[in-house]
């Protein structure tokens, strides 16, 4: 898969309709937000953090299989979000 085919996958999985199975994605992120607030007692996560910390997630990932293409689609999509919520 090539750097445009990644992209495109990406494009699709973040601009298709994933509200019914996800609900509205600010309020997603708003609420991990909330919980990893909670969890990490103290220190401060936005909703933009929300994506940019799940793509580090999937970079760990990728670390571990990195021939597991969804991690790099999945990284993308994560951060192209959080520059939408952090462009409002």
């Amino acid at each position: 898969m090539n750097r445009g085919e990644l992209l495109d996958m990406a494009k699709q999985y973040v601009t298709k309709d994933r509200h019914n199975d996800h609900g509205d994605l600010e309020k997603n992120f708003d609420k991990i937000a909330d919980l990893w607030n909670c969890y990490l007692d103290g220190s401060y996560i936005s909703v933009a953090d929300v994506g940019v910390m799940m793509a580090l997630l999937k970079i760990a990932r990728i670390r571990s299989n990195p021939k597991n293409i969804d991690n790099f689609v999945d990284g993308a999509g994560y951060l192209a979000c959080s520059g939408e919520l952090s462009s409002k």
